[in-house]
């Protein structure tokens, strides 16, 4: 595998191209939640149009002067986090002192990274700024982006961004306006809205839906656990990438019966797959109960035929419906019935469900009472590539969030949208298991692709 070192400039502050509104931006309840206080690091590969790319060095400054007009819009990135006096909730102080920029180039081609450009990139975090400490949100920067150009003319852009601000969809808005920007635009395709009191807990709270992870602290009951996932350091732990082309997921849905294999997911065919075997290999005893957590985007959502986050909106907009389930009904029922409760469970989270889960998170500002034990998490970001992202005439051909930066978000696991070297539409989705357990878990998959 190719190794490179970066050469970076010094890291330097970009402001809004214009003056912005000095002011105090309140965060929603889901954005403020303990477990989204960390930075999110997301890497973007840009290939070259036909004929070359820029001159050395154009592309990074065309990004660095394209980001300062985006941030006129996009003002409160360009501020930061403070706690309220007298507790421990956050608001954005949007006093544009601007986010973190680091040109950078290396002596590399796109393609000697890989063909197909598949996880895990060699030398990733020579794409990736320094944040420090990915865990502390207060008084830093919200955005730290590195725009790296390479030798063939293509570019990559690595960022790290506060995960309060924004999701996954709100982060792309956000990239996609900067793009506008380099493209010549004068304004973002996309106007950004804030309207971060759309998730805001009711007064009074009405805790109408008990979420399975909140369980133990509804009920009085201590939240340790002896969960081998949580004791381990990520660290410790090894990092492997599955891919799954047209063949693997053609063979896996011979697993199920035929009128629920033509409306399922790949997405959820993969997640049931994996957690079963994960859960093998896990050697979880058989009446324990397990969970698996995948995220639910709320926008085009229709609630009472309106929906209910507004076009443009970039803040956090996902709910994660939770399956519990034991250990035995897990391992020993057919996979149909699995698919049968994801499905269930995405129509139960409803309006009402939503409003629950929100007052349940204001309620428990001080601590994170939510309890991660015997629990998978998952999340789908295959529409990223979805989004035909393009910087002038420089095209997007794979992204993905490294196992990178904030380690400690990465016990989740990522399903990836990538090429195979046919060029046909894949998957690929990251796992974290530690070493021994990780060969039980390898076996467990290969039996399910058998034919």
């Amino acid at each position: 595998m190719v190794t490179f070192t970066a050469r970076r400039s010094e890291p330097e502050l970009v402001r809004p191209a214009r003056p912005t509104p000095i002011e105090i931006k309140a965060l929603s309840d889901i954005d403020d939640q303990w477990t989204l206080r960390f930075y999110e690091s997301i890497i973007g590969f840009f290939r070259a149009p036909h004929g070359g790319g820029a001159k050395p060095g154009k592309v990074a400054k065309g990004i660095k002067a394209a980001m300062a007009g985006a941030l006129v819009y996009y003002y409160p990135m360009a501020g930061r986090l403070r706690t309220i006096a007298g507790g421990n909730k956050l608001e954005v102080d949007c006093t544009g002192e601007g986010v973190m920029f680091v040109e950078a180039t290396a002596d590399v081609q796109l393609e000697d990274l890989g063909q197909p450009l598949l996880p895990p990139y060699p030398c990733v975090e020579e794409f990736l700024g320094d944040a420090g400490d990915t865990r502390d949100v207060v008084g830093k920067p919200l955005l730290f982006l590195q725009a790296t150009e390479l030798k063939c003319g293509g570019f990559v852009i690595g960022l790290h961004i506060c995960h309060c601000i924004a999701d996954g969809f709100g982060i792309l808005q956000f990239i996609k306006s900067i793009a506008d920007f380099a493209c010549g635009e004068l304004i973002p395709t996309t106007l950004p809205v804030w309207k971060r009191d759309i998730f805001v807990a009711r007064m009074p709270p009405s805790i109408t839906h008990a979420y399975p992870a909140y369980k133990p602290f509804l009920h009085g009951l201590d939240n340790t656990g002896d969960d081998v996932m949580l004791s381990t350091p990520p660290e410790s732990m090894e990092v492997q990438y599955l891919f799954f082309g047209p063949k693997e997921i053609d063979t896996l849905r011979r697993h199920v019966p035929e009128h629920l294999s033509k409306s399922t997911t790949t997405f959820e065919l993969l997640t049931a797959v994996m957690w079963r075997c994960r859960t093998l290999a896990l050697r979880y005893g058989s009446s324990l109960k397990v969970r698996v957590m995948f995220t639910l985007n709320t926008r085009g959502r229709s609630v009472n035929g309106e929906s209910s986050v507004p076009h443009g909106y970039y803040g956090n907009a996902h709910f994660s419906p939770m399956i519990e389930v034991t250990v035995n009904e897990l391992v020993t029922k057919p996979l149909a019935h699995i698919l049968e409760l994801m499905r269930k469970v995405k129509l139960e989270t409803t309006k009402d469900c939503m409003n629950s889960m929100v007052d349940l998170l204001a309620l428990w500002r001080e601590k994170s009472p939510f309890n991660m034990d015997m629990t998978y998490e998952v999340s789908d970001t295959k529409w990223v590539e979805g989004n035909a992202l393009r910087f002038g005439k420089a095209e997007l051909v794979a992204a993905s969030t490294p196992h990178a930066g904030d380690f400690t978000s990465k016990l989740i696991s990522y399903h990836m949208k990538c090429k195979n070297k046919d060029g046909d539409d894949s998957t690929v989705v990251s796992i974290l298991l530690q070493n021994p357990i990780m060969e039980k878990f390898t076996k467990e998959m290969t039996i399910w692709l058998k034919k």
